[in-house]
């Protein structure tokens, strides 16, 4: 058959579909023109509904007939065209008017009758699917005709109705000719166009019923916050309602960690009643975290040359400890430059930084402990540490805390709950890498509460403090940059677990010279000030500074030189307020008779020689090491009548079991060995042996005392006094030898203290001599000694001596 060709550019008609036709299209107008002049009489013309896609005509077509010719619901003239059957088109062919005809050949469609059972149920479903697919959309009366449609051809054609098939699916379902394929095709085009729809319209419900929730939350939390500002209103607490602390958490810099904790409180706190105590627990938790330091950090200055000028500037002596620190600075810089070279590498090779942070936790460094008597500029010594690096400075005090509590924080449940002092001294400090002296952590103690000494290990560990977490804020608070430095006066008061990692510096004291040095240059200055004085109104000499250190005062540190000196300065102020004495003032050292009375601590040296304690046989003088530093120790030694007294050995003075062992060591010896000695032992047996040792109020123990007990017992004896200027340390054993000691250089700077000019010392301790100054062994003549014997040589005076000093001797 000849047909006038209606090309259709992105559309498809199928057989038994009723399609408008748009007139003003010149193609489609000379088609249906051609089709009405060329239609007999009494029928209606037919057209040839070719689709059209990217200029090429398909291979098959559809069979149309024109119902109707009028105009469009836009007033535009337009067929209304019928799909009637399948045409494969043919050649090209003429005909009348200006289409294009073609000459085109109708397609059998053959159909098994009856339906195998295959194709019954294929029907089946595609109706099944259509129905689910136009319920949903509510088009009820083409539900109705799509079940009335009959045959497989016009059912699987019926898919060309469908608005989510492409053009080439439609084309693809035109070509078709099986009626079977076709509806094989149409079912599964609808089928995963159904399943795509219900994925779509699950995301669509779950970003709406998000939505909704946002929605719901927002309008709640407005009704909320109306609420609570007309309660506000009325109970005149507008502080509380001012109060927002989602937006103060939203817009810290905090943590995702801390962050996600710090939401979930807010919003318990937007859920729990104003009366409920609970909200005022929620504050606080939220404003410590709030006000905490997360991510501030000051910028570390590591000029090592500069750190060692404000160590010199702040602390006059010293020398091995300024050395020490920095050391210390010198490696951390050193660390700090490694870990910055990490994260370099870390960035380049995409690792995250994970080696960079290592070597960041590496970079902590060991913790410093300060070891030494008090006054010595323990504490001062981490301020220039904070001041040399640039870092924020905090002490924490830990003298007398028992409760474990008070480093890890109390538990939340607890009415007053606060933070440890670790977490408070992050907050003081303002950053997370201060530097935090953790002051006299060898006088914590520990009962039914915990043991905080245990709890700073953790805190003191480079390897855990990283991830830190206190039990009142719950969430991990990294301690890796923080620098620790711990003070202590006694070392052996510090638990071994906690000292095992902490690297130990020890400050033993000042010489009389650097004590000159520090209150002419600190101590002074700054008891002027407090005394409202100037420069030029009061002028201590060094002559009286030099008295002040050696006589008014003994000690290893310098509290007590500063405690007189501003008794002085007040003296002065006062005496000038009274008129008795005009400013300025010079005070040298004949002058502080007049103004402090008395010395306190005047030397044996400077001492009449019959006054001295060593003036008579049985007392020796020896040297110890206390809280407060090292000091002189006497040891006193008598026989009591055989008459009045039974045998044995007495000792006195609130002496520990080590030092009392020391004394029956050394009666021992001197029972053992006395004949080789040449000294008289025999009545030992008869008359009782009493050792003493004054100042009684004064716990003591030790060994170091045992060489010092022996020479006692043997002046006795031999009633040969021992010298005055001599003094001595060292533990002794039951064959006579001289075992070493520790604390040699403190026991050093009190014999320097003293007046005493010569020191007997273990032979094993000779390598401890090059820590003491060198200015104090210019003044010390010291023995190093393996034997008792050859102490007793050094230290007693010669027999001739003693005979024109002791009439007994006579």
């Amino acid at each position: 058959m000849n047909l006038p060709v209606v090309p259709l550019d992105g559309e498809v008609v199928l057989p038994g579909m009723v399609v408008p036709l748009d007139l003003t299209e010149a193609e489609v107008r000379a088609a249906v023109e051609a089709a009405r002049a060329a239609a007999p009489d009494g029928e209606k013309p037919r057209v040839l509904l070719v689709p059209r896609v990217d200029g090429r005509y398909a291979a098959i077509g559809v069979l149309g007939s024109v119902e109707q010719v009028g105009r469009l619901a836009g007033g535009d003239p337009g067929a209304l065209v019928r799909g009637l059957r399948r045409v494969r088109i043919g050649s090209g062919t003429t005909g009348p008017g200006a289409a294009l005809w073609v000459d085109g050949t109708e397609v059998a469609e053959e159909v098994p009758d009856p339906l195998p059972g295959a194709v019954a149920e294929l029907a089946e479903k595609y109706r099944a699917l259509t129905t689910s697919w136009l319920r949903k959309r509510g088009a009820w009366q083409v539900v109705d005709r799509v079940q009335q449609i009959e045959g497989v051809a016009a059912l699987a054609d019926n898919a060309g109705y469908s608005p989510f098939l492409t053009l080439e699916q439609r084309v693809r379902l035109l070509e078709t000719t099986d009626p079977v394929a076709r509806l094989r095709l149409a079912v599964g085009w609808l089928g995963e166009h159904m399943a795509e729809e219900d994925v779509a319209e699950s995301i669509a419900k779950d970003v709406q019923d998000g939505v909704d929730r946002q929605q719901r939350e927002f309008l709640l939390r407005r009704q909320l916050e109306a609420v609570r500002k007309e309660l506000a209103s009325l109970t005149g607490d507008s502080a509380e309602a001012g109060e927002d602390y989602r937006a103060r958490v939203e817009a810290a810099d905090l943590p995702d960690e801390v962050r996600e904790a710090a939401l979930k409180e807010v919003d318990k706190l937007e859920r729990a009643s104003d009366q409920s105590p609970e909200g005022g627990w929620l504050r606080t938790w939220l404003d410590t975290v709030l006000e905490l330091p997360w991510n501030e950090r000051t910028q570390d200055s590591y000029d090592i040359p500069a750190a060692r000028a404000v160590l010199d500037a702040d602390h006059a002596g010293l020398e091995d400890v300024k050395e020490r620190i920095t050391e210390y600075l010198a490696v951390r810089k050193r660390r700090a430059e490694r870990a910055e070279l990490a994260e370099r590498a870390g960035a380049d090779a995409g690792d995250g930084g994970a080696a960079a942070s290592g070597a960041r936790r590496q970079g902590g460094g060991a913790v410093l402990a300060l070891v030494g008597p008090p006054g010595v500029g323990k504490t001062s010594l981490g301020a220039s540490v904070a001041r040399a690096m640039g870092r924020s400075f905090v002490r924490v005090a830990l003298g007398g805390v028992r409760d474990e509590a008070e480093i890890r924080g109390h538990r939340r449940t607890y009415v007053g709950a606060l933070p440890g002092r670790i977490v408070r001294a992050i907050r003081e400090a303002g950053s997370m890498n201060p530097v935090v002296l953790l002051d006299e952590v060898d006088k914590v103690g520990a009962d039914f509460r915990g043991d905080p000494a245990a709890a700073l290990l953790e805190v003191l560990d480079p390897a855990q403090n990283h991830t830190f977490r206190d039990h009142y804020l719950e969430v991990e608070l990294d301690l890796s940059d923080v620098v620790f430095l711990a003070t202590a006066n006694v070392l052996e008061s510090i638990p071994q677990p906690l000292l095992d990692r902490m690297d130990l510096v020890r400050l033993d004291g000042y010489t009389e010279d650097e004590k000159v040095t520090i209150a002419r240059d600190h101590l002074l200055p700054r008891q002027r000030l407090a005394a409202g004085l100037d420069a030029d109104e009061v002028t201590v000499t060094d002559a009286a500074l030099r008295r002040l250190a050696g006589e008014y005062t003994r000690e290893a540190g310098v509290r007590s030189l500063e405690r007189h000196l501003a008794r002085l300065l007040r003296k002065v102020v006062a005496r000038g307020e009274l008129g008795e004495r005009a400013l300025p003032v010079t005070v040298d050292a004949d002058g502080l008779r007049e103004l402090l009375g008395h010395p306190h601590h005047t030397p044996e040296s400077a001492q009449d020689p019959a006054e001295r304690r060593t003036a008579v046989p049985g007392v020796a003088t020896g040297l110890a090491v206390t809280g407060a530093g090292g000091d002189v120790l006497y040891v006193e030694a008598s026989l009591a009548d055989p008459e009045t007294g039974g045998a044995g050995l007495t000792l006195t003075g609130q002496l520990g079991d080590v030092m009392k062992e020391s004394g029956q060591l050394a009666l021992s010896y001197l029972r053992s060995r006395g004949a080789e000695l040449e000294l008289p032992v025999g009545d030992l047996k008869e008359r009782g042996v009493h050792l003493h040792v004054p100042a009684g109020a004064v716990p003591k123990d030790g060994p170091s005392a045992g060489i010092t007990m022996i020479t006692a017992l043997a002046s006795l004896l031999s009633g040969r006094r021992v010298r005055p200027e001599v003094a001595m340390t060292g533990e002794v054993s039951l064959t006579g030898r001289v075992l070493p000691v520790g604390g040699v250089k403190q026991k050093l700077l009190a014999a320097h203290r003293a007046g005493v000019t010569t020191v007997i010392i273990p032979q094993r301790n000779e390598p401890d001599l090059d820590d003491v100054p060198a200015d104090v062994l210019a003044d010390l003549t010291v023995h190093p000694v393996s034997d008792v014997r050859t102490v007793l040589e050094l230290a007693l005076a010669p027999a001739t001596a003693e005979a024109r000093h002791l009439p007994l001797a006579a």
